[in-house]
């Protein structure tokens, strides 16, 4: 089973990290592999470079084995499409490895406005991670779609590639990117809402309008 987890992490955190770690546990694989996005469709421009963003992650992530980088958006460059992600990563697993991606309840909320979403199904199982926030519209496409593919349990999707659905409810830690950038721009302490490597890192090259003379 291949597990895949994207985002912007701009900047990665601690919420980021534990969540690649619960689901691991949760769906019984050795690894999750997070995937950086080069330019996010849904949002405006990231507040660290692509390469920046990727090294943070690097030194957030090193020394655990059970999370990877994925840097294929990056690589690809444009718009990050979660369609072309999973197209080119069957391509290189084949018809019948179990391929899944993770995405949080808000995230999943928008499924239908996503760029060839019809086709992700097809593709890879979802992992669906319980979120703070409104529930589905009960009439809408991402309530209607799982309804159609739910399945109880992280257990049943090894047994097909793609085409199921699963909630997910671990426990999350309420940590934002958004106020991390916030709180460095405004000259206020991120530590312990990140990895510590991955902060010093920040305040090294001034990101986020973080001052580099801070003392960590």
């Amino acid at each position: 089973m291949h597990v895949i987890y994207g985002g912007t992490f701009d900047p990665v955190h601690h919420g980021h990290l534990r969540l690649g770690l619960e689901v691991k546990d949760y769906l019984g694989v050795a690894q999750v592999h997070l995937v950086p996005s080069y330019t996010p469709p849904h949002r405006g421009a990231t507040g660290a470079t692509a390469d920046q963003r990727l090294r943070l992650l690097q030194l957030a992530i090193a020394g655990e084995p059970a999370l990877a980088i994925d840097s294929r958006e990056l690589d690809r460059g444009g718009k990050s499409f979660t369609a072309d992600t999973l197209r080119q990563l069957r391509a290189e697993l084949g018809p019948d490895c179990p391929l899944v991606m993770a995405l949080g309840t808000d995230a999943f909320a928008g499924f239908d406005r996503w760029r060839q979403w019809q086709e992700i199904l097809a593709l890879a199982h979802i992992v669906v991670v319980n979120r703070p926030g409104p529930a589905l519209n009960p009439q809408g496409v991402p309530a209607f779609l799982l309804s159609k593919h739910y399945v109880e349990h992280g257990n049943e999707l090894k047994s097909s590639p793609c085409g199921r659905i699963v909630m997910f409810a671990p426990p999350l830690l309420d940590i934002s990117a958004t106020a991390i950038r916030q709180r460095l721009a405004e000259g206020h302490s991120a530590r312990y809402l990140l990895p510590w490597q991955a902060l010093a890192e920040i305040h090294r090259q001034g990101l986020y309008g973080a001052c580099p003379a801070v003392e960590l």
